[in-house]
């Protein structure tokens, strides 16, 4: 196997691991977000009803940041994709340049 097509399998594979993230992550982000609504608990404690916006906010933009994160590894994932076929292509190449000089 040559180097190119080592290379194009190794990040076919990351880029496929990077694709599922959001699939594992969607339902927690998805709770999380609905929990930092549902700040009741905090009430109980007197000396945190002043934090509780901080708190509501602090988890919104947590929610926020993670969904950008996982936006930026479909992107990774998409150029890691794309970066594999092109080593896969240019293995083909290459080895159809080396038949034709020996032919």
């Amino acid at each position: 196997m040559s180097d190119l097509k080592k290379e194009a399998a190794s990040l076919h594979k990351a880029a496929s691991g990077l694709r599922k993230v959001g699939h594992h992550t969607a339902k927690p982000l998805q709770e999380f977000k609905a929990e930092s609504d549902d700040l009741g608990a905090l009430g109980k404690l007197g000396s945190l009803l002043g934090a509780k916006d901080d708190i509501r906010d602090g988890m919104h933009t947590l929610a926020k940041l993670t969904k950008q994160l996982d936006e930026e590894w479909q992107a990774e994932a998409k150029l890691m994709g794309d970066v594999s076929d092109a080593f896969d292509l240019l293995d083909v190449l290459l080895a159809a340049a080396a038949r034709g000089k020996k032919g």
